[in-house]
């Protein structure tokens, strides 16, 4: 079948419009949409939107793209990367054992595909050295370099088989932070680009704040550019849309450069770039990084990439640990992926690394799945799903909680007890009428009587169960290493 039809013959008189027919639709598709560089002497900063002197616009044209989720999705790790510029520097232990954490977590099938590293300190290069000594085909390993020979040759010194390079691509970037016009911007990363390739290292473009770039006028040029490098060379070039500020927006109709799924679509459908070399990397400036992540992913980027905690640069990434639970909301399975990791992963942060993860953190906040009114204890007594968002006991290894304070009630001290020393649903949970229910509500009512205005701590509750009945506490610490 030919797939290229002559629009001359309906009339049209313009040579460039034809139709072609598309593998990825299986439709008919008008393929005169090639977009050229648009250079220009002054930035274009879209002040209309970004003021400065106002919170940023959303502007809308009620336009929406077709959603085309990739078939395969996937995970990718910066955690050592953009992650670490935010907390004091990991070290090599710190490295390799979150390394294997990712592993673990990423399950047999590789869900978290890759993770990247830097490579200018001797510490940086031990710790590659060391996660690969690991063997794992998954998560692979790949680096972040500056635009320089040194760094090229450092990257095919340590065998790694991809890179990325930061490819500023918004005006405010290549005017006003490097000096450059558009072109010569343009001539700069192909330039860049073409020195990886000539090492026969696969490159990901980092196309830096891409929801302040003029999408027609560089975005898309500069991606089709690559593609044809790629394509020259034999070697895919990946496009990683950096949404660097978080001012990328899903809501249907909102127009670009804000649009998450306009920057996919366009990507793949007016640059030709396919789904497994799009990757997502979005910052949470504005509350939106997991939805945008997510939609990235509905609208054919088939990677996003994420750190763990969400660390990294002012409000931080997208958080791994919440798109290993948005993959399995999509994808009705955790293909292999190990859920309880998170939860091993969040405790490494807080008791080896020292960072103090806030409580209230979904899926790994020491709260998270902690209630404090009574008659939520109550319902937690009799039937968990009525305040529990699923079985965090099993799918995190984060039994359902209750915090202890005057309006906690005996359902909730007895739930706390049952919680602590691991009874739930197990013959030997207590219920709101045991006497040493009863005897542990006393003293804590003794407390609050006296002004205590605090919620009650572990350690704390644990010690009134003692005083109140030192056999039954030997008991139930014994009942809890038996399970």
């Amino acid at each position: 079948m030919n797939n290229e039809y002559d629009l001359r013959n309906e009339g049209f008189t313009d040579d460039k419009r034809t139709l072609e027919f598309s593998l990825r639709t299986n439709l008919l598709e008008q393929s005169a949409y090639k977009y050229s560089l648009q250079d220009r002497e002054d930035p274009n900063l879209y002040r209309y939107l970004f003021d400065y002197k106002s919170i940023p616009k959303v502007p809308f044209n009620h336009r929406n793209v077709p959603m085309h989720t990739p078939s395969c999705l996937y995970i990718t790790d910066t955690t050592f990367r953009d992650g670490q510029q935010a907390l004091k520097p990991f070290t090599v232990e710190q490295i390799v054992h979150l390394y294997k954490l990712l592993h673990k977590l990423g399950g047999p099938e590789g869900i978290i595909r890759q993770s990247e590293f830097f490579v200018y300190t001797e510490k940086d290069r031990r710790a590659i050295q060391e996660c690969k000594e690991l063997g794992y085909e998954f998560p692979e390993i790949t680096s972040w370099i500056r635009a320089n020979e040194k760094d090229f040759a450092l990257v095919k010194e340590l065998g790694l088989a991809e890179t990325g390079i930061l490819l500023s691509c918004s005006d405010y970037h290549i005017y006003n932070k490097m000096g450059l016009t558009r072109g010569q911007a343009m001539d700069k990363y192909l330039g860049i680009v073409k020195s990886v390739l000539d090492r026969g290292i696969r490159p990901r473009c980092h196309f830096e704040d891409i929801t302040r770039a003029d999408f027609y006028g560089f975005v898309v040029p500069l991606a089709e550019a690559l593609q044809l490098l790629g394509e020259e060379y034999g070697i895919p070039v990946k496009i990683r849309c950096c949404d660097t500020m978080g001012y990328g927006v899903s809501y249907p109709g909102v127009a670009l450069p804000r649009s998450v799924q306009g920057i996919i679509y366009g990507i793949m459908h007016y640059a030709g770039v396919p789904s497994d070399m799009i990757e997502w990397h979005g910052h949470n400036d504005f509350y939106k990084v997991v939805t945008n992540a997510t939609t990235a992913w509905l609208y054919g980027a088939s990677s996003v990439n994420c750190a763990l905690m969400g660390i990294g640069e002012r409000t931080g990434n997208c958080p791994l640990e919440a798109m290993v639970i948005e993959y399995a909301s999509l994808r009705g399975t955790t293909d292999g992926m190990d859920i309880p990791t998170i939860t091993e992963i969040a405790r490494y942060f807080e008791e080896e690394i020292g960072y103090e993860i806030p409580p209230q953190t979904p899926f790994v906040g020491r709260n998270f799945n902690v209630t404090r009114a009574g008659i939520h204890a109550d319902g937690l007594m009799k039937d968990e799903e009525i305040y529990n968002i699923f079985d965090t006991g099993t799918l995190l290894n984060r039994p359902a909680k209750v915090s202890i304070d005057v309006h906690s009630g005996l359902a909730g001290i007895a739930h706390w007890i049952n919680g602590y020393f691991r009874l739930i649903n197990k013959p030997e949970a207590l219920t709101k009428k045991d006497e040493l229910v009863l005897a542990v509500k006393e003293l804590v009512d003794a407390e609050y009587a006296a002004g205590r205005n605090t919620v009650m701590t572990d350690g704390e509750l644990a010690n009134m169960v003692r005083t109140c009945d030192p056999d039954a506490y030997e008991r139930l610490r014994n009942l809890y290493h038996a399970f």
